[in-house]
């Protein structure tokens, strides 16, 4: 038989019991009062039974997790801690991370299939109803607006008035909505249309190296819906079924940011893509094949590009600059042979030749210049060359972007929240390396233009139409308010494009060649259009 232990309770022992149920009533207390008061946790709502009207929530994407190489456990490997075998150990596991980050950030060189290079979206089939022609053929607004329809009615010259209806008119693509058409997995840095005037294609590059395209003549079942019942006179909602996200697809053509890319003037088919990375590739859409046309013959060097362009006169030349002030020009009919002119010490953001005399170039810097060469004029001793500069204008900060348009005229984008035209008449006439005064380098028009971007979204630039139908010179530029600023060469605000459902700042725009089509790219990756 067990015996009883009798334990007397101490003095110290009876006060700590006392003490828990004292806490343990005000606890209980003061969760009824919260309760009472409708802070605390209550009964779970009922949830409403599913009806038509109600959306599937969009399904979990998995995140792809990055293979890194594994650490091990020197205590169970039998290493003794600061011995020369713990010593070896670390200095290879940190060498072998090295590795993993350089091979990821490292220039994708030979020839890339589309197929094998697919990322995300819809897959690859060169002879998709959206290509057909090419192969064949070859969240609401929180700011405010400082463009709108009161300014359209207070305009008294008649022929920017009606421009001004005209751009102002052009209406938000309802295919679907923009925050549904990611065209990217990341931030867009580049972005353009397909010349074609058929449809709109549009093409973006991000900050990882993948290039999207979308055909923006694709409409959603749910907005074709919506049509039909407004027709019929019938209830809207029955036209809010489940929709289908919109058909997208993207490829890793470099190992970092595509800076930039152009058609080809004389082949719709063949675009050409530049990338951080130090290459150019040459994406030819017929074959479904991605080949480099240009890097440094050293894999190790690190010379990132900033902008591609062809001339229109010689297709078969093409420029490119550098984040190290270089600019470089070389024939695709002749690879390895490369001319390289270094323009500028700090770097040179962006490029433009002009369309109509190719030799004149303009470029943008960080040393907060915007200055015209002339290439046929060079100088200096073999190896060394340089273009005869024509002249300079200094801005009170760095210039972010250079663009000419056919009309000889220059737009440049600053930090000192200024948009600059320079208009340079009769350059087609000019000699060989003309020395331009100040005066003539003096821009003839300046807008007020915030492009203060900060880090985390792509730099604002003005963008010009190549061939307006109308031949009114017009460019575009985002604008952090969440628009799209639309101007004149002679600094005329036309439009502010806008509307429901774009939730970052569309800064990436650009026209189509021909077509009155606008595109903006996001941080995010989305895509917004205006038709």
């Amino acid at each position: 038989m067990a015996k009883k232990v009798a334990k007397e309770i101490s003095d110290y022992e009876q006060q700590r019991l006392a003490n828990i149920a004292k806490r343990d009533k005000l606890l209980k207390q003061l969760a009824l009062d919260a309760s009472s008061a409708g802070l605390g946790p209550g009964q779970k709502p009922k949830s409403a039974k599913p009806t038509n009207t109600q959306r599937k929530k969009p399904a979990v994407k998995k995140v792809k997790e990055e293979i890194v190489p594994r650490r091990t456990s020197s205590r169970i490997a039998g290493i003794e801690a600061d011995s020369e075998v713990a010593k070896r150990k670390a200095e290879d596991e940190y060498v072998a991370v090295q590795e993993a980050a350089r091979v990821k950030r490292q220039r994708i060189s030979g020839p890339l299939d589309l197929s094998e290079v697919q990322v995300a979206g819809k897959a690859w089939d060169k002879n998709a109803s959206f290509l057909q022609s090419i192969v064949d053929g070859g969240s609401r607004n929180t700011k405010e607006r400082t463009f709108g329809e009161q300014e359209i009615k207070e305009t008294t010259d008649k022929e920017l008035r009606a421009l001004r209806e005209k751009m102002s008119a052009l209406e938000l693509y309802d295919g679907f909505e923009p925050n549904r058409i990611k065209i990217t997995p990341e931030r867009i840095y580049s972005l353009g249309f397909h010349p074609g005037i058929e449809k709109p294609l549009v093409f973006a590059g991000d900050k990882m190296g993948n290039l999207g395209l979308f055909d923006a003549s694709q409409q959603s079942p749910a907005s074709v819906e919506r049509e039909r019942v407004k027709a019929e006179d019938k209830d809207e909602e029955e036209a809010e079924e489940d929709d289908p996200n919109p058909d997208i697809t993207s490829f890793h053509l470099h190992g970092r940011t595509i800076s930039s890319f152009q058609f080809s003037p004389n082949n719709p088919s063949h675009l050409y893509t530049s990338s951080y990375d130090s290459s150019i590739r040459l994406l030819d859409l017929t074959k479904s094949s991605s080949t480099e046309i240009y890097a440094p013959t050293d894999t190790s060097l690190d010379e990132p590009i900033s902008g591609v362009e062809m001339d229109p006169q010689s297709p078969h030349l093409l420029y490119f600059s550098r984040l190290d002030g270089h600019v470089g020009r070389t024939d695709t009919r002749t690879p390895g042979i490369v001319d390289i002119f270094q323009l500028s010490e700090k770097k040179i953001g962006g490029f433009s030749l002009n369309p109509s005399c190719p030799h004149f170039i303009a470029t943008a810097s960080l040393d907060r210049t915007m200055r015209i060469w002339d290439l046929r004029k060079l100088s200096g001793s073999k190896g060394a060359q340089l273009p005869a500069l024509c002249g300079e204008h200094e801005s009170r900060l760095s210039v972010s972007h250079a663009a000419f348009n056919s009309a000889g005229q220059v737009a440049t984008a600053s930090y000192d929240d200024t948009v600059k035209i320079h208009t340079f008449e009769g350059m087609s006439g000019w000699s060989a390396g003309l020395d331009l005064t100040e005066r003539d380098m003096a821009p003839s028009a300046i807008i007020r233009h915030n492009n203060q971007t900060g880090r985390w979204v792509t730099i604002l630039r003005a963008q010009w139409q190549l061939n307006p139908s109308d031949n009114v010179q017009r460019f575009c530029i985002g604008n952090m308010n969440r628009f799209v600023d639309i101007y004149t060469s002679k600094g005329e605000q036309l439009a502010q494009l806008g509307g429901e459902g774009i939730t970052a700042v569309p800064a990436v725009a650009q026209f189509h060649p021909t077509n009155d089509w606008v595109a903006s790219g996001t941080a995010s990756g989305k895509l917004c259009l205006w038709m």
